[in-house]
């Protein structure tokens, strides 16, 4: 009893940041799962996937309802994430644990680190990139069309080249891909911050699913475990995703950082014995 109710409460507290940040949660639930109740790193990654997909059920309808989400540019990239998640549940079961925890650690830093050098003027939509001339030779008239109000989209050839690895990192660390996909589109694509992230959450269900059936399969899912972190995240999510708009971007950026480098010091700390 006491085991289920800690579950949905750290559910509830994994859903709110993952709505809020586009991240699904799973950065939080591994973490969790594996350092306060000692479970194996893949059975917490199934557990995870499970509880990525509920965060996007319960957001992706909020930001949709508001148009603060892109659905064109999230279901372009959304096609080359899903490949990278095949690809990455079929190899996650032949890698050593503890090569996925310290890659886990690494890639948080990263991320972390690439988000706290970035910096948005000031002013309502001046977190969006002025439009340019693009001197890439990139197709600018199907990019146009990627867009949305205030920001022009570029460099969709990093956007697919990070899908993919989004996908990948999905499958192998459970955490949905938004860990790659929020910097990759707001940081190299020129998308602004607070649509990033709520086009990551409508993304990171579809990627989840792709995963998750391949862990499903394998009987890498403890149903005792996800059902009730699943109903936190939910709970969460919806919480999170209904007050997202009422929080300044630099307080949703330091609390990505934060979360995420104090996540790496635990987890390499766990890869390290």
């Amino acid at each position: 009893m006491t085991d289920g109710l800690l579950l949905l409460a750290g559910g509830i507290a994994a859903g709110v940041f993952g709505s809020l940040l586009g991240l699904g949660g799973g950065i939080l639930i591994v973490p969790f799962l594996t350092l306060v109740f000692g479970f194996p790193l893949l059975e917490a990654v199934g557990v995870s996937l499970v509880c990525v997909i509920m965060t996007s059920g319960a957001a992706a309808g909020v930001y949709l309802e508001r148009r603060v989400a892109n659905l064109r540019l999230g279901m372009t990239l959304e096609l080359f994430t899903a490949i990278g998640a095949l690809f990455g549940g079929l190899i996650a079961f032949l890698l050593p644990e503890r090569l996925l925890e310290f890659v886990f650690a690494l890639l948080l830093a990263y991320t972390a680190l690439t988000m706290a050098r970035r910096r948005d003027a000031s002013g309502a939509p001046a977190e969006a990139t002025a439009p340019e001339p693009d001197p890439s030779g990139e197709d600018r008239p199907f990019l146009d069309t990627l867009s949305g109000p205030g920001y022009r989209v570029h460099h969709l050839g990093f956007g697919v080249v990070g899908s993919v690895a989004a996908g990948i990192a999905s499958a192998l660390l459970g955490i949905g891909g938004g860990l790659v996909k929020v910097p990759v589109m707001h940081v190299l694509m020129g998308v602004p911050l607070r649509v990033a992230t709520a086009t990551s959450n409508l993304m990171i269900g579809i990627t989840a699913s792709a995963s998750a059936i391949i862990y499903l399969i394998r009987g890498s899912i403890d149903p005792y475990a996800a059902a009730p972190t699943a109903i936190g995240v939910f709970i969460g999510a919806s919480i999170g995703s209904r007050t997202a708009h009422r929080i300044q971007l630099r307080v949703l950026r330091g609390l990505f950082v934060a979360i995420l480098l104090y996540t790496a010091w635990q987890m390499l700390q766990r890869a390290l014995g």
